[in-house]
């Protein structure tokens, strides 16, 4: 947890000043007994109705003083947590957002939100609780023992034994529950997890009537965390049952020995009832130092999380050359070997693309189609070899560079809430208008566009569920086209079209994008068959190579392909 004090560094102010606000109030709480002490053995005891009154007012006062002075703790806790939990929000999120794609699929979608909420939600709790809790209890407990010792050192003794068995007491409880605090986050991931992929697959989910399976694996993974919840509350429950027998134990003694000093008078009543209210605020204190133990080890576990979310070094390192300084203008790829998971994906991938050229890639599932094109963006970096463009490493590149060169359209179509201008844009910040209806009209997507009731303002919906796959997959093809990239990459990105519009679709980008290098990658023989170069890939290497009649007598992989789509020579 200490390391993410760092983003408390704005906070300073009300890191230091908020504690001490509550110092001052905790201060007066231990004052307050001694005051009632001297109006029962002089104000009650002599009948002195002005020195009641006095005394009344001193409790007024410190009562005033102490609930402004707790205020602006709060005030104070208030801000500092608030501020903590935003800015280290934000640094998770840019952190998140410059994930290599290994990155993000080694912490999954469902924990990276998890932590980005929950965990810093109780890492906000903690910081709150630092400020207003952290002094103040154990200052009241240590206070309370040590003016229980001012009014009578002899009833004390109760006082310190009556602290160490509270002490223990707590620790046999924490001990047992800390560690299933740590669990339950784990399993509040889980949650996440089947949540995300129960509201994300719901029509699969309905088409397939699978609600009742779905409803058991999400009460699995509720009930596993409801034990774990319930385990822990069930220790927890044991915590204020013991102390409370320990305190009213310590306080029947106080009563029983104190009786007798003042019967004897050597204690005052006043005193006696001293002693009872400090031996409560002992209680109050510890019960709040245990409760706040049990906050920073789930604090701990949850900092734990985040501070890997912020320890994790991205694979990629961005390169340092802005712009190309060659004229080769070709991508080529070197021995590439690609590696996922100890699983080896690509092997030994050589070949050359020169400008102008429109390369097909295809290949039964599996066959790492997807990931030889991700190697061009730097969504992953290749194990072995090179992947070049225009004759340099794309590892040499700015990221920035490679976005201005690379139009990539992925295999699934991801749009976001807002405007088509907006989610056009995506590609080319400053596109005019005129760009974007170019755009949308060789992506076969005008047409529908100018049939929606606000044309280019029409809002599109989170993740486009106003549109059909088609629709969606034409909005995303044009937000790449709209860049006018020097390497155009569509990611199996027609599969929802049918074949007269994929066909225009293909017309459209090479008579437009003569000088671009375009990948296309499909499961469709007839989306490639035309194609200056088709790359047949077999389980992570290069089956074949060459054009279309050139593969069906040369490459077995790719005519069974052609065979089992009906496609002859």
């Amino acid at each position: 947890m200490l390391k993410l004090a760092v983003y408390l560094k704005d906070f300073k102010k009300q890191v230091v000043l908020g504690p001490v606000f509550k110092l001052i109030e905790a201060i007066f709480e231990l004052i307050v007994p001694i005051v009632m002490a001297r109006i029962i053995d002089i104000g009650i005891k002599n009948a002195d109705v002005p020195y009641i009154l006095k005394m009344g007012g001193v409790l007024v006062l410190l009562s005033v003083v102490g609930l402004a002075s707790s205020i602006t703790c709060q005030r104070f806790a208030a801000i500092a947590s608030q501020g903590f939990g935003t800015v280290l929000r934000n640094k998770m999120f840019e952190k998140i957002t410059a994930f290599s794609f290994a990155e993000a699929d080694k912490f999954g979608a469902s924990s990276l939100i998890t932590r980005v909420t929950s965990d810093i939600n109780q890492l906000q709790l903690a910081v709150a609780m630092l400020i207003r809790l952290v002094v103040r209890a154990p200052f009241l407990a240590i206070g309370s023992v040590a003016m229980a010792i001012w009014v009578n050192p002899q009833l004390s003794l109760v006082f310190l034994i009556i602290t160490v068995m509270i002490a223990v007491a707590l620790y046999l409880v924490m001990s047992k529950s800390v560690p299933l605090y740590r669990q339950i986050q784990k399993r509040l991931d889980k949650i996440s997890s089947v949540t995300r992929e129960n509201l994300e697959g719901i029509k699969v989910i309905r088409a397939f009537a699978m609600q009742d399976m779905e409803k058991r694996r999400f009460d699995f993974a509720s009930d596993d965390f409801a034990i774990a919840s319930i385990n822990v509350g069930k220790l927890s429950a044991l915590l204020n049952p013991l102390t409370y027998l320990i305190v009213n134990t310590g306080i029947i003694a106080i009563l029983w020995f104190g009786g007798e000093r003042v019967f004897s008078g050597a204690l005052l009543q006043g005193e006696l009832v001293a002693l009872i209210n400090y031996m409560t605020q002992i209680l109050l204190a510890l019960v709040v130092v245990a409760n706040l133990v049990v906050l920073f080890t789930r604090a701990a576990a949850s900092a734990a999380r985040v501070q890997e979310v912020l320890d994790s070094q991205s694979q990629i390192k961005e390169g340092v050359l802005s712009i190309s300084q060659s004229a080769k203008h070709k991508v080529s790829f070197k021995n590439v070997s690609f590696s996922y998971g100890g699983e080896k994906v690509l092997s030994n991938i050589s070949f050359d693309v020169d400008p102008g050229e429109t390369i097909g890639i295809i290949g039964t599932t599996g066959s790492g189609k997807t990931t030889l094109v991700n190697l061009i963006p730097r969504f992953y970096d290749a194990c072995e070899g090179e992947v070049l463009i225009d004759g340099v490493n794309v590892a040499d590149y700015t990221f920035d560079c490679l976005n201005h060169k690379i139009g990539m359209v992925l295999q699934k179509a991801a749009l976001f809430h807002g405007t088509v201008r907006e989610n056009i844009k995506w590609g080319k910040e400053d596109a005019t208008d005129e760009e974007i209806i170019r755009a949308l009209k060789i992506a076969q997507a005008y047409e529908f566009v100018e049939k929606l009731p606000l044309k280019l303002d029409e809002v599109i919906s989170q993740s486009g569920k106003n549109l059909s796959g088609g629709q969606k997959q034409r909005l995303t093809i044009a937000r790449a086209l709209v860049k006018n990239p020097e390497i155009l990459i569509l990611d199996d990105s027609s599969s929802a079209l049918d074949y007269v519009t994929e066909a225009q679709l293909r017309g459209e980008i090479r008579e437009n994008f003569e000088n671009s290098i375009i990948f296309i990658i499909s499961q469709r023989v007839v989306s490639v068959k035309d194609l200056d170069k088709i790359i047949v890939l077999d389980d992570g290497e290069i089956a074949g190579m060459g054009s279309h009649s050139h593969l069906f007598d040369a490459c077995e992989e790719y005519r069974k392909i052609c065979h089992s789509q009906e496609v002859d020579k």
